[in-house]
C-alpha cells in the first residue's frame, strides 16, 4: 500500500471514528463503557494524527514523546474527571 493510499485509509478511519463518537454520544447512556470507548478512540486518534498527519514518526525523540504523552494524558484526565463526578 502507498503513503498515500494509508494516509487516505487513516483519514476516512478518522471521520468515521469522529461520526460514531457523535453518534454515540448522542444516543448512548452514560457509563463506565461509554466513557472507556471514548478514552480509547481519543487516545487512537491522537497517535494517528501524531504519526501519519504531523508525520512526527520520525521527529526529534523528545518533541513525539511529549505530544504522545499528551494523548495519554488527555484521556487519563478524563476518565479522572468522569470517576470524580460520578462519586456521591
Amino acid at each position: 500500500m502507498t503513503h498515500k493510499q494509508t494516509v487516505t485509509l487513516l483519514w476516512l478511519l478518522l471521520v468515521g471514528l469522529t461520526l460514531g463518537g457523535s453518534l454515540l454520544g448522542e444516543t448512548a447512556q452514560s457509563g463506565y463503557g461509554v466513557m472507556l470507548v471514548i478514552v480509547l478512540t481519543m487516545a487512537f486518534k491522537g497517535r494517528m494524527v501524531i504519526d501519519h498527519f504531523m508525520e512526527l514518526k520520525n521527529a526529534n525523540r523528545l518533541i513525539r514523546r511529549l505530544m504522545q504523552a499528551y494523548f495519554y494524558v488527555m484521556p487519563l484526565a478524563t476518565v479522572i474527571s468522569y470517576v470524580l463526578s460520578s462519586t456521591p
